[in-house]
């Protein structure tokens, strides 16, 4: 199969939840025996319009750096024709983006799939070009009920839209040796959503308790959680690690005791779901943005919390379990495991394509033409 990915921003421009996303799902796929092409803005050094990386081709639609929205929907068309596809599969940072892939993938007679990562924003469901683009794929796929609840408030069909999880590495978590830095830990970018202040209270009601904590991430609000720190006079039990590969970040959570998840939003928290694997329990404070409760409702290993106090008493409960080195629980969630969710979704975006077909040429026409209209009205 080959598979065309069309995100402008990927990865090597910017690291993010959906462009991590769309890197390894493109590297599994090739390491799958498929060809896996992504159509983005250009950034590689030269004029050549291709580079090979993980076994991934990338495809340069413009060569300027993310942001031209236009110059990036009005290129696709050509760079999709160049890729061939079997399956189109579009990351949605606009909407004019899905209506190009959607223009592309009938003329290739290809279907169109959409990876919506990030939940809409709640104005987006009063802006009709946000409502297009989430009915004009065949399917709609999220890495979590919570992003699928969102995306449901554009109006697709509810059979149109799939949960498929973020992926781990389960041989690599096996695999980890683990390192004793800390008895709690608490992993991810430090920005406005991070929320580890609620952590930091509690820890800070538990000063009479013999205890240690780890924060591995960086970002613009590090400064002042820094701050809250010192202010709290708990600077001694906690540490910034900062921004920490992947072997280092498996090490910490095979040596920590529990795992904290407090962030106010999260389409799918990766890290959390390494270190439930990694043995740790999981305390995981609830916010409506944030779907890292799925993850712990069926658990006997973890808590959910909603106030303050029992964010501090599931700490204090959570110590007290006995210490696991890998949890059979999460293995579902391997990447081939996962890999064959999204095989399945493209063969069944596939079935779904019978619109297309000789007997529907004339619908499929004025769909193009509408489309279009649509494509220059949103440019």
């Amino acid at each position: 199969m080959r598979v065309a990915f069309v995100s402008e921003t990927v990865a090597q421009h910017r690291e993010t939840g959906a462009t991590e996303r769309t890197r390894r799902t493109a590297e599994a796929l090739a390491g799958r025996g498929h060809d896996a092409v992504v159509c983005c803005a250009q950034w590689w050094d030269g004029d050549h319009e291709t580079f090979e990386q993980g076994g991934v081709t990338y495809r340069a639609v413009t060569d300027e750096s993310p942001g031209d929205a236009r110059g990036f929907a009005l290129g696709l068309a050509g760079a999709l024709r160049a890729a061939d596809p079997d399956v189109i599969q579009v990351s949605p940072a606009t909407p004019s983006h899905v209506v190009a892939a959607k223009l592309a993938s009938i003329a290739l007679r290809a279907p169109l799939v959409v990876d919506w990562y990030d939940a809409p924003e709640p104005g987006d469901a009063d802006d009709p070009r946000w409502r297009l683009a989430a009915a004009a794929p065949e399917l709609v796929l999220t890495p979590s009920e919570t992003v699928r609840t969102r995306v449901r408030e554009l109006g697709p069909d509810a059979d149109a839209v799939r949960v498929v999880p973020n992926a781990i590495d389960i041989d690599a978590i096996r695999a980890a040796q683990p390192r004793e830095v800390a008895d709690v830990v608490y992993s991810r970018r430090l920005d406005e959503d991070a929320n580890l202040e609620s952590l930091l209270l509690a820890l800070a009601e538990l000063r009479d308790r013999d205890w240690s904590a780890l924060v591995i991430g960086d970002g613009p609000e590090r400064d002042v959680y820094e701050r809250q720190v010192r202010d709290l006079r708990i600077e001694d039990r906690v540490s910034f690690a900062g921004h920490q590969p992947l072997e280092n970040r498996l090490a910490a959570f095979k040596g920590a005791h529990v795992y904290a998840q407090t962030a106010r939003r999260e389409s799918f928290p990766t890290d959390l779901l390494r270190a439930l694997a990694c043995g740790c329990a999981g305390v995981v404070e609830y916010h409506v943005d944030s779907s890292a409760h799925e993850l712990v409702e069926q658990e006997d290993r973890a808590f959910r919390t909603t106030s303050e106090q029992e964010l501090t008493d599931a700490l204090v409960a959570a110590s007290e379990m006995e210490r696991l080195d890998f949890d059979e629980n999460f293995a579902e969630y391997d990447d081939e495991a996962v890999l064959d969710r999204y095989l399945t979704a493209y063969d069944e975006a596939e079935e779904r394509l019978s619109w297309v077909e000789p007997a529907a040429v004339a619908g499929g026409v004025l769909a193009v033409v509408a489309l279009a209209v649509l494509l220059v009205a949103f440019l």
